[in-house]
């Protein structure tokens, strides 16, 4: 028998309030759905100055409930105001729940510094901030919940996507280690990791500038990498079973678990990819999914 409870039952029969952010499109705003259905939650919904008018085209509005706020993860003093202001309204954030993400498209010869800076600043060193705006109230309330969206790209890398694994990674690692730090305070850390979306979210991938020009010029060493790759992840996406609200069901189920999991893979081929990686010897496990890459003998010099 699962051993579950909801959020009122750590918060002493109020709601928990809950700091979201990317929630105005994608998963984001699936969670958002998927929490506006269920009292015991008090939402505070974020999104980049230029995304927030997408919550009203979405029937979202601020009410009892609900406030929307302005917050680019990357962004200092958006992040302490955000916070404090939930400090001081409703007693701290209870459910921390990093969703805001971008991925660069790139080889990593391609990268250059200002992007790598820019992937790492959104998918890591943000949510690393906030986690730590966060857990001194969690720590004096003794419970909180913290939620880190990672990507089945945090457990395995793909080529033309190094920058952005490489974000996950770093991810993951923190949350890990977070896992053991914060225990004693009753504080339950979480990484969910989905894999291929049936979504349009490939269509937001950002180009590195060298990549987008090497993309497009025939004798480029890395050509067919872009040709082959872009694709593929396209085709695994429009196949995909699983669903942002489908995953946003799995992460509200997760928030009324007594004792949820560090890792929870929220798609079937992220617990096929976390099996193949605990199964196979490391050789053998690169060397299947080497040979499941598109047309890799068209890669390389001479091709």
């Amino acid at each position: 028998m699962r051993d579950v409870r909801g959020p009122a039952d750590d918060a002493g029969g109020g709601a928990w309030n809950v700091l979201l952010t990317g929630a105005s499109s994608g998963l984001g705003l699936a969670i958002a759905r998927q929490l506006l259905g269920d009292p015991r939650y008090r939402l505070v919904l974020t999104a980049r100055a230029a995304s927030l008018a997408r919550f009203a085209a979405a029937g979202i509005v601020e009410g009892e409930r609900v406030l929307l706020r302005q917050l680019d993860v990357t962004d200092a003093e958006q992040r302490r105001a955000v916070v404090a202001e939930i400090d001081e309204r409703f007693g701290g954030v209870d459910v921390l729940i990093n969703n805001a993400g971008v991925a660069f498209r790139s080889v990593l010869e391609h990268v250059n510094e200002q992007e790598r800076l820019q992937q790492m600043q959104v998918n890591f060193l943000g949510p690393m901030h906030l986690m730590r705006l966060c857990l001194p109230g969690m720590r004096a309330r003794r419970r909180g919940r913290i939620v880190n969206v990672s990507s089945v790209a945090g457990m395995m890398a793909m080529p033309t996507m190094a920058i952005y694994s490489a974000s996950k990674w770093a991810l993951e690692g923190a949350t890990e280690a977070l896992w053991y730090e914060v225990r004693p305070w009753g504080i339950h850390v979480t990484l969910v990791e989905p894999g291929f979306i049936h979504s349009e979210s490939f269509r937001n991938t950002v180009w590195s500038r060298e990549g987008e020009r090497a993309a497009h010029e025939h004798d480029d060493g890395y050509r067919a990498h872009y040709d082959c790759m872009a694709p593929f992840v396209e085709r695994l996406m429009r196949r995909a079973r699983a669903t942002p609200d489908r995953i946003a069901r799995r992460i509200a189920a997760l928030l009324r678990e007594r004792r949820p999991p560090l890792r929870l893979p929220a798609t079937r081929d992220a617990w096929l990819f976390y099996l193949l990686r605990r199964l196979l010897p490391r050789r053998l496990y690169h060397l299947v999914l080497w040979r499941g890459l598109p047309d890799t003998r068209r890669w390389g010099p001479g091709r």
